[in-house]
């Protein structure tokens, strides 16, 4: 999920990496207008909280009303005026009214741990007390986190673009577009939850894992950079990922699931747990269940060698009356009815066009369809994620963990990684990916 621009730089009007046509067709679906003219304009960031709170079940009509006279505030660059209407604007994203005809208040959508727990399915809170022996847990997880590292060096070249323009501007893509590199975003928080894990052990706390955010993230983007805003001020878990958040229900809880999965290999309760101590951090409802999700794939990729039957068999560990539960089975569904992908493909992303690129919802089905149909192959798995496009870097993270996990990955993508996992955060600027997964095996160990 590292988008291209820095909204803490240069302010929320500034556009995000949509695509000319995508951009367009928002606009154009949200406020009824003919905005083709707007595109490449500032416009991005406040189109998406109207669009993400709508996605939630609230009542937009009065912050659409506001947008436009935004957009041309900030053509125009009249900077005063745009701050005041910026004001108005989050005024009234903040307090809209649920709209009760949304579909999103018939599902049920539990908060704490203890409630989660209680909604999952039976089998899934009958699962064993711990992963039990597991033989080359270190290999494994190695071969995990350069899945993971691979994915997102792949996909970051391609991230924020639609099927139709990667697909045009290079073709079929089953190898690195650009030289790789393996700065990402995404990666930054599972090393922070190391941290905090190994200090703490499996008693550490959502509270504890906010506060070394605060130590050691400089900067985040969408749910992530809402939630580093609200500890800054004092707003502690789980409220830092609930108040006034509208992305808390995009992917960034569920682009850092897998470092749970491997802190609780084959034990997928566990996994569970550890995700929902760190989703609720930056994120909320639905944003929690896809890190659940991710990191219950992950764990289970441990002991199970069938992607399909893993896709399967995560979904225990969710509350089953959720909206995301509910989004899952209907990707599984269109799956196992539509054979061809690229078919199956067309279906789930008309069904997800009304949620951002960056959100849970299509993102997850783009990694549903490739763990379908790749045959465990990462290099299959990697050209259906490049095909489908949406915030590549991310769902290749999490597929090529978990094929990783399951089947190791081919030295054409771990060879250009060398050993070497580069991030922005001040004492981990250059790690050996090696010495990481020895850290990582170790701590899962722990009791």
């Amino acid at each position: 999920m590292r988008a291209t621009t820095n909204a803490l730089r240069y302010g929320l009007w500034h556009p995000r990496a949509l695509s000319a046509a995508t951009t367009a067709r928002l606009l154009r679906r949200r406020l009824g207008l003919g905005l083709d003219h707007l595109v490449g304009e500032p416009s991005g960031e406040f189109l998406e909280m109207v669009e993400a709170m709508a996605n939630r079940g609230y009542a937009m009509s009065a912050a659409e009303a506001l947008l436009p006279e935004g957009l041309r505030l900030a053509k125009a660059k009249e900077h005063n005026e745009l701050r005041a209407h910026t004001s108005r604007l989050l005024g009234a994203i903040h307090s809209a009214p649920v709209d009760p005809a949304s579909p999103y208040w018939g599902y049920e959508h539990p908060a704490a741990w203890m409630d989660v727990l209680a909604a999952m399915h039976g089998e899934a809170r009958s699962s064993p007390d711990g992963p039990g022996t597991l033989d080359e847990l270190e290999g494994k997880i190695l071969a995990g986190w350069l899945g993971q590292l691979a994915g997102g060096a792949f996909g970051t070249a391609i991230e924020g673009y639609h099927s139709q323009q990667i697909a045009a501007v290079y073709g079929v893509i089953d190898d690195y577009v650009t030289t790789p590199e393996t700065t990402n975003d995404d990666v930054i928080y599972e090393l922070v939850y190391l941290d905090v894990f190994e200090r703490c052990g499996r008693a550490l706390t959502s509270l504890e894992v906010g506060l070394e955010w605060v130590r050691q993230i400089p900067f985040g983007w969408s749910a992530e950079w809402v939630a580093l805003h609200n500890l800054a001020d004092g707003i502690l878990p789980p409220e830092s990922g609930s108040f006034r958040n509208p992305y808390n229900e995009w992917i960034g809880g569920q682009m850092r699931g897998m470092i749970c999965g491997m802190l609780a290999p084959g034990w997928p309760l566990e996994a569970a747990r550890l995700a929902h101590i760190d989703a609720v951090v930056s994120h909320a409802a639905n944003g929690v269940y896809g890190e659940m999700y991710a990191a219950v794939l992950t764990s289970l990729a441990f002991l199970r060698s069938d992607p399909r039957q893993l896709a399967e068999e995560a979904l225990r560990f969710l509350p089953q009356r959720s909206q995301y539960v509910q989004i899952v089975q209907d990707c599984l569904e269109t799956l196992n009815q539509e054979k061809d992908p690229k078919r199956a493909w067309n279906i789930l992303d008309r069904r997800f066009e009304r949620y951002n690129w960056i959100h849970a919802y299509p993102n997850i089905a783009a990694d549903l369809l490739t763990l379908w149909h790749s045959g465990g192959d990462l290099t299959n798995a990697f050209r259906l994620l490049a095909h489908a496009g949406l915030d590549v870097d991310c769902n290749a993270g999490l597929v090529g963990n978990v094929l990783g996990v399951m089947h190791g990955v081919p030295e054409r993508w771990s060879a250009p990684l060398g050993d070497l996992l580069e991030t922005y955060i001040p004492g981990k600027e250059r790690l050996s990916i090696r010495k990481l997964a020895a850290r990582t095996a170790r701590l899962a160990r722990l009791p």
